[in-house]
């Protein structure tokens, strides 16, 4: 039949995990995190573990908690989702990446 197309629609591309051909994303934006001022009255520090999507434009998505320190947890999240970084390519194309990340909390 002239005019149809019997290709297959595209498939979105499932994030993946940096690692072989596939580079880790180059953060090109980075937003301190808010240190809680309960947590800086009684002089408490921490690191959070967050796992994020980073999408094909680089933006981060879904940031969730692997490892938590209650009284930082959320200004974590804050923090990670507005970060951006350089979009992963793969074979040339932008691909959505999986990303495990550490939020240090420091007096320093």
């Amino acid at each position: 039949p002239s005019g149809v197309s019997l290709a297959a629609p595209p498939v979105p591309a499932v994030p993946r995990r940096p690692g072989g051909d596939l580079k880790a994303p180059a953060r090109t934006l980075y937003v301190a995190p808010i240190y809680p001022p309960l947590a800086k009255s009684i002089k408490l520090e921490g690191a959070v573990i967050l796992e994020a999507t980073i999408d094909e434009t680089g933006v981060v998505r879904n940031a969730r908690v692997l490892r938590s320190q209650p009284f930082f947890d959320q200004a974590a999240i804050d923090a990670v989702t507005q970060w951006r970084y350089a979009p992963t390519r793969l074979n040339g194309v932008a691909v959505p990446v999986i990303m495990t990340v550490t939020v240090m909390f420091s007096m320093k």
